[in-house]
Formats: structure tokens, C-alpha cells, sequence
């Protein structure tokens, strides 16, 4: 009989290894792009949609490179003190990097990268976990959106209904989600079927940094905190 392979064991130091292997790709990866663009941007993003990112990334790639990973990883590969960074005050960058942050490194004018983020805008539905845009609230009587085949699936996501000559009928008025709130599984699964689209997956530009200025937009660290770093 052979072997079951969730029982082989797992050797950590290739683990650690591949993980170290990793962290060095990407330091290698950013300080090479830094000797090729004109300027580096911190963003943060909201909502992110890989999809969405791989697109975008794709519009872009023939005059900038986006970088995503762990910000320590980031900020070693640019430095984080006058003593270390890789060129001269380019610590500012690594200063805001943190949370959900990406480095976009590019040759484009700074007008049309601010155009670029500011228009940037991509409609999807919720995931359980995220707050509720708006309370959706289903009222009693017919629902003419779904077939009598999914009668059996909304009563298992709580919903009061049933089969009425054939059509799906609430029999009590139904909030689905409240304004602000987490939505549950099965509310994100009902929005879904509705059609009701909540998140909006975003860019937001925190810096700019080339070898002539570096530039903090709103949202970003405190003026005073960065230049101190």
C-alpha cells in the first residue's frame, strides 16, 4: 500500500531555505529597478483583486514595475538610515512602507501616474469579513430574480421563503446586511446573487521619491516624522 503523502515529512531547513531564496529574489529584483526608473512610489491598495492588479500591472509594464512582498523585505532592499539606504534619501520611501503597501517604480511624468491612480476603480462583490456599504433590506412577497430550483439554497443562507405556484416568495420582510457592518457568509452569498456589487478595490498614492525631491500626498507619515528618519 503506498505511502500517504500528508504523512511524509516535511524538512525545514529547504523550507527556510526557499523562503531565504525568496526575500533575496526580491531584494535583488527592487535594487535593479532602482538603477532603471526615474522615480519610486509607495501606494496602499483596498480591497485588492489580483485580477484586477494583474491587468493593471500589464497596462504599465513596458515603462514600470510594480513590487508586492513583505515591507521589511522592501525597505532592506532600499535601506532605512542615511548609512544604508541605496541612494541618497531614499530611506523616505521605506519610512511609509507598511501595511498594505506596494512599490511602483516607473519612467512616466508625474502627471500622468497621478491620472493613472486617481482613475483607477474596479467594482466587485463583498467577501464575508468586509463591511457592508449599505444595508440591503429584501421586502415580503415574490422574488422574481430567482427560479424555484433556488428555493432549497436561501432558506440554508436564512432566508424566509418558499415555493408559492411555483415562485419564490418571502414571507417576511429580510435585512440581507446592515450599513457598516461585517457581512456573514451567507449575506456575501446572497449579495452576490443579487447582483449588488460592494467593494471597490483601489490605489492610493502615499509618496513619491526620485533623485531630485521626494513628495508626501495626503494620507501619507507626518512631514516631520519622515524627514527625521
Amino acid at each position: 500500500m503506498p505511502k500517504s503523502k500528508r504523512n511524509r515529512p516535511v524538512t525545514l531547513s529547504k523550507t527556510k531555505k526557499k523562503g531565504k531564496e525568496q526575500k533575496e529574489s526580491l531584494v535583488n529584483a527592487i535594487r535593479e529597478a532602482v538603477e532603471l526608473y526615474n522615480s519610486i512610489y509607495v501606494f496602499s491598495f483596498e480591497n485588492m483583486r489580483n485580477l484586477k492588479f494583474k491587468e493593471f500591472r500589464e497596462q504599465l509594464k513596458s515603462s514600470s514595475r510594480f513590487f508586492l512582498g513583505s515591507n521589511k523585505v522592501m525597505q532592506v532592499a532600499l535601506g532605512r538610515s542615511v548609512g544604508d539606504e541605496l541612494r541618497p534619501g531614499i530611506r523616505k520611501v521605506s519610512k511609509v512602507l507598511h501595511g498594505s503597501t506596494g512599490l511602483f517604480l516607473t519612467n512616466l511624468p508625474k502627471e500622468e501616474v497621478l491620472r493613472l491612480f486617481n482613475e483607477f476603480e474596479e467594482y466587485d462583490f463583498a467577501r464575508t469579513g468586509s463591511n457592508a456599504a449599505e444595508k440591503v433590506e429584501l421586502k415580503e412577497g415574490p422574488l422574481v430574480e430567482f427560479t424555484h430550483e433556488m428555493e432549497p439554497f436561501l432558506r440554508k443562507q436564512g432566508m424566509p421563503v418558499r415555493l408559492n405556484k411555483g415562485v419564490v416568495e418571502l414571507v417576511l420582510d429580510f435585512v440581507v446586511c446592515e450599513e457598516g457592518k461585517p457581512l456573514s457568509p451567507e449575506s456575501a452569498r446572497i449579495l452576490r446573487l443579487l447582483g449588488i456589487k460592494m467593494a471597490t478595490f483601489r490605489l492610493h498614492l502615499i509618496c513619491r521619491w526620485s533623485p531630485e525631491d521626494f513628495e508626501l500626498y495626503a494620507g501619507g507619515e507626518d512631514d516631520s516624522d519622515v524627514e527625521s528618519s
